[in-house]
């Protein structure tokens, strides 16, 4: 059953040029080296500089937890600790019709 992920971070100002080269490491580093990572997506608008926007999709929740233990994903949260303002974080599972 597909689980997707959504998290928007608000950065604190000026900080989008330090927080994006660890997020967009972790994004790849999911994808590569998770086989139940199906896509994740790291977006932004211009308009905002102080959000981002990911868009992660896994097998199942079990995909989901696996990423959450993995070295990438624990490097990268002490790293932007100081740059986030605020996170919000979903997730869905596929309704079966």
């Amino acid at each position: 059953m597909p689980y997707a992920v959504t998290v928007v971070f608000d950065l604190k100002p000026g900080t989008q040029d330090a927080f994006m080269p660890h997020i967009l490491n972790n994004a790849r580093c999911s994808v590569r080296d998770e086989p139940g990572c199906q896509q994740f997506d790291v977006c932004t608008d211009p308009s905002q500089p102080d959000t981002v926007f990911l868009y992660e999709l896994y097998d199942d929740l079990a995909a989901f937890e696996a990423h959450q233990q993995m070295p990438h994903y624990l490097e990268t949260g002490p790293r932007i600790a100081d740059m986030i303002a605020n996170k919000t974080l979903k997730t869905f599972e596929k309704v079966e019709r």
